[in-house]
């Protein structure tokens, strides 16, 4: 039994969910064991078809979009398409990025072995250091990042955030195992931090601009909480 959904937004033509850390959008190869989708949950809670503007990892929580008819599915697929949604993420990562804001232009391979252009925009929001040793450190550094990618490649902030040596604590695979293996034995934690903070572009119809915001999940608000202590 799963609990209703958190919306965010709705109108007569699209509808925002706050998406839980661990539940996949619909049903795909990716996942074959999963009985509880985000689509099929908000189609029975709304009792209305639902159709997903764009993909949000299973481990990622945030702001996910879906519209209301196949006419605004295909208007927000290509606001996406177009790029002309502005995405922004929160993620708490290993150690201290040398630069308060930066940018990843590093290109990415996807599963049909294609190279595709990737570019990720970043600020750090707040740095953390907590008296607990790992590995050769007498104490371990962690930043709260914010993250806006400028292109939509598969895994792209976890992967980027990868190649600069500051991954995303609890991310499987691209993530750092040692890291890992202390926040879940230490402090019972190992859900991957990374959410989908904002939304934001001009409606399809009314041409105003949205922009929606998801509160952090329990599980960021928690990772935050053990850093502050």
């Amino acid at each position: 039994m799963v609990n209703n959904l958190e919306i965010l937004y709705a109108d007569e033509y699209m509808i925002a969910i706050n998406k839980p850390n661990g539940m996949a959008v619909h049903q795909s190869r990716m996942h074959p064991a999963d009985e509880i989708f985000a689509l099929q949950t908000l189609r029975d809670q709304i009792g209305q078809r639902v159709y997903p503007a764009h993909r949000l990892d299973k481990k990622t929580s945030g702001v996910l979009l879906f519209g209301l008819s196949k006419e605004m599915d295909s208007s927000l697929q290509t606001l996406f398409g177009a790029q002309e949604v502005r995405k922004t993420y929160h993620a708490i990562v290993r150690g201290y990025l040398a630069e308060e804001k930066g940018q990843i232009d590093y290109a990415l391979t996807n599963d049909r072995g294609q190279t595709q252009e990737a570019i990720t925009d970043y600020r750090v929001l707040k740095q953390f250091e907590i008296p607990h040793a790992i590995g050769k450190h007498i104490t371990s550094r962690y930043s709260l990042l914010e993250l806006k990618p400028q292109t939509g490649r598969f895994h792209q902030l976890r992967k980027h955030l990868a190649h600069i040596h500051h991954p995303i604590i609890g991310d499987r695979p691209h993530g750092c195992n040692k890291q890992n293996r202390y926040w879940k034995h230490e402090f019972e934690h190992d859900t991957m931090l990374l959410h989908a903070k904002t939304l934001s572009f001009a409606h399809p119809v009314g041409k105003e601009n949205i922009e929606i915001t998801a509160p952090y999940s329990a599980a960021f608000e928690r990772g935050l909480a053990i850093l502050k202590l």
